[in-house]
């Protein structure tokens, strides 16, 4: 008689993201300085953007306990990086260009104050437009999700883009791209993050 091997139960990992990496959110009060979704100051250059959004699983059920973290050139396209050697821009003082953002628990909703970033120069010297390195993390993701947010009203730029163009598929591009919507004065992008399922999310191996 043959004997049935079953495979051991698993369990997903987690939720230590956030006690480690912003404890604020798990109702921790243990570093001196927290990093947040604020990425701006009063003297950032540049235009005032918000970004938000919902991260969806694969049965298209909001995730409630992602952390993202951003990453982006400021008003001129230059990164606050030793690595950037891109000539005749500056670095904005008033701008880190980096951020930590967690999903509200109850709504699933994550944000972001920043800037719009401007052109950047990528290799040979080839233009890339305006986006956000994102890095999505959360319970049952074990490695870090990796992807890009473009901008709706950079249609031409985004046309032209190194990166978006070696998504073979052209109709997978737009999951990268992010809707203007303007609220009174305020101008918001939107970005939803599908990990599964239809319109799934173009996702990068860096």
């Amino acid at each position: 008689m043959t004997s049935v091997l079953r495979e051991t139960a698993s369990q997903t990992a987690g939720p230590y993201v956030h006690i480690g990496l912003a404890p604020n959110q798990a109702g921790f009060d243990i570093f001196e300085n927290n990093f947040g979704n604020v990425l701006v100051t009063p003297k950032t250059k540049g235009e005032r953007i918000r970004i938000e959004g919902t991260v969806f699983d694969g049965s298209n059920t909001p995730v409630r306990d992602v952390l993202i973290e951003c990453w982006q050139a400021n008003a001129e396209g230059k990164y606050n990086h030793p690595g950037d050697r891109q000539p005749g821009k500056k670095i904005d003082p008033a701008f880190r260009g980096w951020g930590r953002a967690c999903s509200d628990f109850d709504t699933g909703l994550y944000s972001f104050e920043t800037i719009k970033p401007g052109v950047v120069q990528g290799r040979k010297g080839r233009p890339m437009a305006p986006h956000i390195s994102l890095w999505i993390v959360a319970r049952g993701i074990n490695l870090g999700l990796n992807t890009r947010l473009y901008f709706s009203d950079e249609a031409e730029a985004n046309a032209k883009d190194p990166v978006l163009n070696l998504i073979e598929w052209e109709v997978r591009r737009k999951t990268l791209i992010a809707q203007r919507e303007t609220r009174g004065d305020s101008v918001v992008y939107r970005f939803d993050i599908r990990l599964q399922g239809e319109g799934e999310t173009v996702f990068f191996d860096i």
